[in-house]
């Protein structure tokens, strides 16, 4: 084999073609204090659902059977059986709502609050300097 490249070489050599830059974006930090975003009404009905699904089975620890048991239990509802999850939901949707602009008014308050103490610390820097400009002139006066 001469000439020829072992397996790790070869390995080693495709590893690096493939390689990319990754340009990951910088995420946004989350605010603590915004509400989250309600439930729809569906996950209201898996609330109450997994419930009974840990009762009837206790032994199941597979979460993604008791989502699939959820979803297909949900397709088979109808409307009517619907209906109160969806009043649920509708009801948390409100709140969201509500607590969304109370949030985004604290938001705009502080925003202005922020700049408001900026140009105050702004202005008592200047005064400041202004006094201690006014102090050396008084002294060369006496």
């Amino acid at each position: 084999m001469k000439g020829g490249n072992s397996k790790s070489q070869s390995r080693n050599a495709a590893l690096s073609v493939n390689k990319r830059k990754s340009t990951k974006k910088e995420k946004k930090v989350k605010d603590p204090n915004k509400p989250k975003r309600p439930a729809s009404a569906f996950f209201v009905f898996m609330e109450e659902f997994r419930k009974q699904y840990k009762e009837k089975h206790p032994n199941n620890k597979s979460v993604a059977a008791v989502g699939k048991a959820g979803g297909d239990k949900w397709k088979s509802l109808s409307d009517a059986e619907k209906a109160p999850y969806i009043a649920k939901a509708d009801k948390r949707k409100v709140e969201y709502e509500k607590n969304m602009k109370a949030y985004n008014k604290r938001q705009a308050e502080g925003t202005k609050a922020d700049e408001e103490e900026s140009e105050k610390s702004m202005s008592e820097v200047n005064n400041e300097e202004e006094d201690e400009d006014g102090s050396d002139e008084d002294d060369d006066e006496e």
